[in-house]
């Protein structure tokens, strides 16, 4: 049975944990919305935050009426959809039902996979390891590159001569090189206010 079948053409997924926190990176830092967290990522970058999510086979697949049931029962309208990476999936049939519901959606993905789905926020953070399909730069609302060494800043520079010129631009040090990155963050965006900063704020609030 393909993945495809298993999940029913996206009626299922395989759905690490949803919770209502605050969003703590990019564009929309600061602002309440409740996380959709679906497990899988063929990317593995060493750094990730949640490895926990990288084999899918550890989340039977959940129906998506069960998600969608906790989402609207939330006090935010914002839905952040999010992995693993999720365009390893089928998500239309989900995003579609969170729209009908008045739901604002937002995506976070490598965009190293087909675009499915509807979404009123793309955020684009892309991986050497296995970087962007070409459409995914068109759909970019938000571009975050992480930043763990100064090479970085070049990869930086070679996605953002891809994405329109309406994407704001993002660069977030990797959290465990924070002390010794910011510095040279800052100092590039002061010399190129193109871009922006973003930080992991939910990690200084301790929350998810």
């Amino acid at each position: 049975m393909s993945n495809l079948e298993l999940l029913q053409g996206g009626e299922l997924l395989p759905l690490v944990e949803d919770f209502y926190t605050i969003q703590g990176e990019g564009f929309h830092s600061g602002k309440p919305a409740y996380f959709i967290r679906l497990g899988g990522c063929d990317v593995g970058c060493k750094w990730c935050d949640a490895k926990y999510t990288w084999n899918p086979k550890l989340y039977p697949p959940t129906g998506i009426d069960t998600v969608i049931a906790r989402a609207v029962e939330c006090k935010a309208k914002s839905i952040v959809i999010t992995g693993g990476e999720p365009l390893l999936y089928p998500l239309q049939p989900l995003t579609s039902r969170l729209k009908e519901l008045g739901l604002k959606i937002f995506l976070e993905t490598s965009g190293s996979h087909p675009f499915s789905g509807t979404f009123d926020w793309v955020c684009l953070s892309p991986k050497r390891k296995q970087p962007p399909l070409e459409e995914a730069f068109a759909r970019a609302h938000e571009l975050k590159v992480i930043i763990e060494t100064e090479q970085d800043f070049e990869w930086a520079e070679l996605n953002a001569a891809k994405v329109g010129n309406d994407c704001l631009l993002y660069l977030q040090p990797e959290w465990s090189r924070r002390e010794q990155m910011m510095p040279l963050i800052v100092e590039y965006a002061k010399s190129n206010p193109q871009w922006n900063i973003s930080i992991q704020s939910h990690k200084y609030m301790h929350i998810p």
